[in-house]
């Protein structure tokens, strides 16, 4: 069975004193690269996804002056910024395919990107015949979810490796941790 691992979003501005900084954020980054120095072979694709927002404009609603941070954000991952950019403790030497998101519009998905040659994530496990994948990130509940969510419906079996993600809040990522459990993911929790 081929199986990918996607690594969704761990970027300076979800991390701890970024933009949308999430607690744990860098200590997700680190057991990542740890996760990776032991099980990298474990995979045949390793995806890493990232916002890459527009500097101007409001990126199709995303950005917000006032934002609910529900559906509109503060400014954050804008392309090529330091806020954009893989946390510093996130090796990615490894990273098979770099998904870039967002681009003028709204997008939690990593689905919703596309690699630097212009070709969709499923294009990307068709062509490769990826029938699994173990999912790791940032946040818990807004683009790890979405992405797991994605991945059910395209058909691939799941996991979600939860010492390897962090959420916004507490309730809302146990919501999607459930969510996420109900759709068909397998919740490890080692």
């Amino acid at each position: 069975m081929t199986r990918a691992l996607f690594i969704v979003d761990v970027q300076n501005d979800f991390t701890e004193g970024g933009a949308l900084g999430v607690t744990g954020g860098a200590a997700v980054a680190q057991a990542i690269t740890e996760h990776l120095a032991t099980h990298a072979s474990d995979y045949d694709l390793i995806i890493a996804s990232r916002d890459w927002h527009n500097a101007e404009g409001d990126n199709g609603g995303h950005f917000a002056a006032d934002p609910d941070f529900v559906d509109t954000w503060p400014v954050h991952c804008v392309a090529e910024t330091n806020g954009a950019a893989y946390h510093p403790a996130l090796e990615v030497s490894g990273v098979t395919h770099h998904v870039k998101k967002g681009q003028g519009k709204p997008a939690y998905s990593l689905f919703e990107g596309q690699t630097e040659d212009g070709v969709t994530v499923a294009a990307v496990l068709r062509q490769h015949g990826v029938l699994s994948v173990d999912v790791v990130g940032i946040a818990t509940d807004y683009c790890v979810r979405a992405s797991v969510l994605d991945a059910i419906e395209h058909g691939v079996d799941v996991r979600v490796l939860t010492t390897m993600i962090a959420g916004v809040a507490a309730e809302s990522s146990h919501r999607a941790i459930e969510e996420m459990g109900h759709a068909g993911a397998e919740i490890v929790e080692d």
